[in-house]
């Protein structure tokens, strides 16, 4: 079997949609190494290292290399049926343009629809984008995975799909996070960012759906001394954090780190106290089980697919309860045997979400769609 994926996201984004879009790869290439796989993408970088059995087709005239996106949505389909493409996968959203003309099945993972639900959290133009080609998608398609029953279950409502044209296929992660590093390991990254020996851990794109300023107005609140590092890209919402920084004099705990390479978060969270993740909404939240695999006990809120993704191995809180964030950070500070019981919990949670699972999960869902063509 042949399967193609849309790969922009592959080698141009280090985060969510990246991370699920590599990992996916490399499970299905390690489990299921005698099918093949092509990797359709608009421009390379140094961000990804395919497997060796994995082809990865790029623009090649000059017109297509200029014009990036038009090779992406429009081009591709074409394309598939001279490489004898036999199931493709858009991995983040999108499906090319003319694909239900091919006659190949097409598979469209959906990871959320936050900029419907939140709308205020988008510009209207980038609103308008998704949503037109998101929809269109996801009614071209033969089949949708979505990420949680949270996402399928948005799709039903904003899109009107009907519920049997999806399934549910929910994130592995990556098991170098079960690796422990040593102790010299760490201390060098710790030397590097000047991280403290006791800290929290925020990780993710800092924005506002993220809720970053519930944990620094948490930690004013309870008055507390211990650092705190916020992991992620940039956005412009880091101006609202810096000024309640300045403005409740928390400069002196507040680490913010950008761009850390795979090794470094792996240490991070290995040194971190605990990782709290308190988003207004997530179409899965991989920090969650990342940071439960690296043993670090995890806060997150009670809302979307959070609990799908935490299960028992998480402390809950309400995102937009500054007091019960405090309380719960407090807690797992503090309670040496509840830490223990839910690091412990955490760790049998992020074994329900194996890479094994998710890749036969996937592999027979691509059998059925060619079966049935």
């Amino acid at each position: 079997m042949i399967i193609g994926f849309e790969a922009k996201r592959v080698f141009q984004n280090c985060s969510g949609l990246g991370n699920y879009s590599r990992n996916t790869i490399n499970l299905l290439t390690r489990y299921y190494p005698e099918s093949k796989y092509k990797l359709f993408a608009p421009r390379l970088t140094n961000l990804y290292i395919p497997p060796d059995t994995v082809e990865v087709i790029t623009p090649v005239n000059y017109f297509s290399r200029y014009f990036r996106s038009y090779w992406r949505l429009h081009l591709t389909s074409k394309i598939l049926v001279s490489n004898n493409v036999d199931i493709f996968h858009g991995l983040s959203h999108v499906l090319p343009y003319g694909i239900e003309k091919t006659g190949i099945p097409s598979v469209v993972t959906v990871h959320d629809l936050i900029f419907l639900r939140y709308p205020e959290f988008y510009k209207k133009l980038d609103r308008k984008m998704y949503e037109t080609i998101y929809r269109s998608s996801c009614l071209r398609s033969t089949i949708i995975i979505a990420i949680s029953n949270q996402t399928k279950a948005d799709i039903v409502h904003y899109f009107g799909i009907e519920p049997s044209k999806i399934e549910v296929i929910y994130q592995s992660f990556n098991r170098r996070f079960y690796d422990r590093l040593d102790n010299e390991q760490k201390a060098a990254i710790r030397l590097k960012y000047n991280l403290p020996e006791k800290f929290i851990l925020s990780v993710g794109t800092i924005e506002r759906r993220k809720n970053q300023l519930s944990i620094l107005k948490a930690i004013a609140l309870e008055k507390m001394d211990i650092p705190i590092v916020i992991l992620g890209k940039a956005t412009e919402y880091m101006e609202e954090l810096s000024q309640f920084i300045v403005e409740s004099d928390l400069h002196k705990q507040v680490i913010f780190l950008h761009n850390t390479t795979f090794d470094e978060l792996q240490a991070i969270y290995q040194m971190a106290n605990l990782m709290i993740y308190p988003s207004f909404f997530e179409g899965f939240g991989l920090p969650v089980l990342e940071a439960q695999a690296s043993g670090c006990p995890v806060i997150t809120s009670n809302v979307s697919s959070l609990p799908e993704a935490g299960g028992d191995g998480a402390l809950y809180v309400n995102p937009e309860n500054i007091k019960e964030i405090g309380y719960s950070i407090r807690k797992i500070l503090s309670d040496e045997n509840f830490k223990t019981d839910l690091i412990q919990k955490g760790t049998v949670n992020a074994e329900l979400f194996s890479e094994q699972y998710v890749a036969d999960n996937l592999m027979n869902l691509y059998v059925k769609l060619l079966d049935a063509k």
